[in-house]
């Protein structure tokens, strides 16, 4: 889950969303932007209440929601793999 919140500005208030997202139950790990004004949080956690806490402290923009993007690399190369394997059983069959 990436957002964006908008009066991140100061380590203050990085502080406290990272500390207010960290209580949440399911959360595997934190890493935050200043720069940019992100929040990137990664673990099977309840979205909602990401949201409900991040609001108390600011403005915020849900960027995306959804698996990592590595875990989609990972499953794209297993469907590659069971298309290859297919493709193959197609040919044997045809012998």
């Amino acid at each position: 889950m990436i957002l964006k919140i908008m009066t991140m500005t100061d380590e203050k208030t990085k502080q406290k969303a990272m500390e207010a997202v960290a209580e949440i139950y399911g959360v595997d790990s934190i890493a935050a932007d200043l720069k940019e004004q992100k929040l990137t949080i990664i673990g099977e956690m309840d979205t909602i209440a990401i949201a409900k806490r991040l609001k108390k402290i600011g403005k915020i923009d849900i960027i995306s929601v959804g698996p990592a993007k590595e875990e989609k690399k990972e499953e794209k190369k297993e469907e590659k793999k069971v298309e290859e394997k297919k493709v193959e059983e197609k040919k044997d069959e045809k012998k």
